[in-house]
């Protein structure tokens, strides 16, 4: 090897031969520097792209953890969101059916029937219970009026989504107000004996389209409610 017009010669594995007959020493020790100098030149560098690799795959590492974690989170959410959803649905789809308006009753009088208690056919179905068992909506929509009604006694009248209003008479309190919006869980008064009575019973009446009423036990059989 030649090196600033000296001659070196090379051990096997490419060090300077320092035994060989190389000149003045100080020329030899100047290529020596020179070519230790570039392999510490070429260590630091093969040093600093390691690091440099190892820097990128942490931060490649690092950014798919985010990804996915980002991804997790989002499933997560949809399902939530899917999942609150469906339960809104489900009670929306509860809120707009049709229910017994309470528990607990037995049928007195049926639609049609003739009484020496009344002027005419019977124009409702009479529920009775003991004074004082609530009364709910049949199904949701809205307060036509709350009051009392001569021979009907304290009597409520709701207007449903199709147009059909559901009277509950005899009531012993009133528990709503016109206007109010109301579910089919919604007590809008209790059973009692207010207005022409025998005893204390609901009388329930059904008038499709706010008309004529009709038959309330097969008006609700069409619905899903057997009285």
């Amino acid at each position: 090897m030649v090196a600033g017009g000296v001659s070196l010669g090379l051990t096997s594995d490419g060090s300077p031969d320092l035994s060989a007959d190389a000149g003045p020493s100080e020329s030899n020790a100047a290529v020596l520097s020179a070519v230790l100098e570039s392999r510490e030149d070429v260590s630091v560098s093969r040093s600093n792209g390691n690091r440099l690799l190892d820097a990128e795959r942490k931060t490649e590492l690092e950014r798919q953890a985010r990804a996915k974690a980002k991804a997790a989170r989002e499933r997560r959410e949809r399902r939530e969101r899917q999942r609150r959803a469906a339960e809104a649905r489900r009670a929306a789809i509860a809120a707009r059916a049709w229910e017994t308006p309470m528990t607990g009753y037995r049928i007195t009088a049926p639609f049609g029937e003739m009484s020496y208690v009344r002027s005419g056919s019977h124009t409702g179905i009479d529920l009775a219970a003991g004074t004082g068992t609530p009364v709910s909506s049949v199904a949701s929509g809205t307060v036509v009026s709350a009051g009392y009604d001569g021979s009907y006694g304290n009597k409520v009248v709701l207007r449903h989504s199709d147009g059909t209003e559901t009277w509950y008479c005899h009531l012993n309190t009133i528990s709503v107000s016109p206007g109010q919006a109301v579910t089919n869980d919604t007590v809008v008064g209790s059973v009692g004996s207010t207005g022409n009575v025998t005893g204390p019973h609901l009388h329930l009446e059904v008038h499709p389209g706010g008309g004529e009423p009709v038959d309330p036990y097969a008006a609700l059989a069409d619905r899903g409610v057997h009285l």
